[in-house]
């Protein structure tokens, strides 16, 4: 998760275990605007299997299902699915255990770049792409592609932010003179805002530390919420100044 960044430094941010394995969260994003339910992100794969399972740890005592049922809502509730990227850590709940929609009256939103890599994985990228979660929504013609910086919704628009991956997109919500940001793996955790903290699986590292430097600044002018969709802590931070860039400093 941090790249070339020596243990001794990170581990201090995000203590391992014994296998080397850190605290991680998926943490999706509810947006209600207008008469709209917008989700983005829809969770950990769930048909990987118990090897796969104990690899990762993997604690299932919250899902998206049950913060859905929290505010009173259920999948059919959904009418747009914002999926930042396809990998199976973030979209992997795209389907259902018998591989239809699981929000059947949703429209999936993916950069047109992503779904063409997705479709058209290599050996290095491979790994993080699972047919069965996406092959269901683009043969059911439920995936509308987006093709770079586009507003949603009113108030609601995907921002490119490749680097993870070339098609790695985020959320903005601009509302009453407010704004909030969905980072996507551009940020993955509080612990990643240091410049330097580029993650190995950034397939691009120059291009994430480029968009860092492009759009941390702008973010920090505006006052904007960060939402750093792994952090097991925080869901919620704004930047604030810092000897060598930014921090992110937790907001209720």
């Amino acid at each position: 998760m941090f790249g070339t960044i020596p243990k001794v430094l990170w581990n201090e941010l995000n203590p391992a275990d014994e296998l080397n394995r850190i605290s991680l969260r998926i943490n999706p994003l509810l947006i209600q605007i207008g008469e709209k339910n917008i989700l983005v992100e829809t969770g950990f794969w769930d048909q990987g299997g118990e090897k796969f399972e104990a690899m990762y740890a993997l604690d299932r005592d919250e899902t998206v299902f049950r913060g859905l049922s929290d505010v009173g809502l259920s999948p059919d509730d959904i009418h747009i699915v914002i999926n930042t990227h396809l990998h199976f850590d973030h979209a992997g709940r795209n389907v259902t255990l018998t591989g239809d929609p699981t929000f059947p009256n949703a429209r999936y939103v993916v950069q047109k770049q992503e779904l063409h890599d997705a479709r058209h994985a290599h050996e290095r990228s491979r790994a993080s792409y699972i047919a069965a979660y996406i092959e269901p929504i683009a043969d059911a013609g439920l995936f509308d592609e987006i093709d770079g910086e586009a507003e949603i919704v009113p108030g609601v628009s995907v921002l490119p932010l490749p680097g993870h991956n070339l098609g790695q997109q985020g959320v903005v919500l601009r509302s009453g003179g407010e704004t909030l940001v969905y980072t996507a793996d551009l940020i993955a955790t509080t612990a990643h805002v240091p410049y330097p903290y580029v993650m190995g699986y950034d397939l691009y590292p120059v291009t994430c530390l480029e968009m860092r430097k492009k759009y941390l600044p702008q973010w920090f002018e505006e006052g904007a919420i960060i939402c750093p969709p792994h952090d097991p802590q925080v869901a919620f931070a704004q930047l604030a100044e810092a000897k060598r860039g930014f921090t992110l400093e937790a907001v209720q």
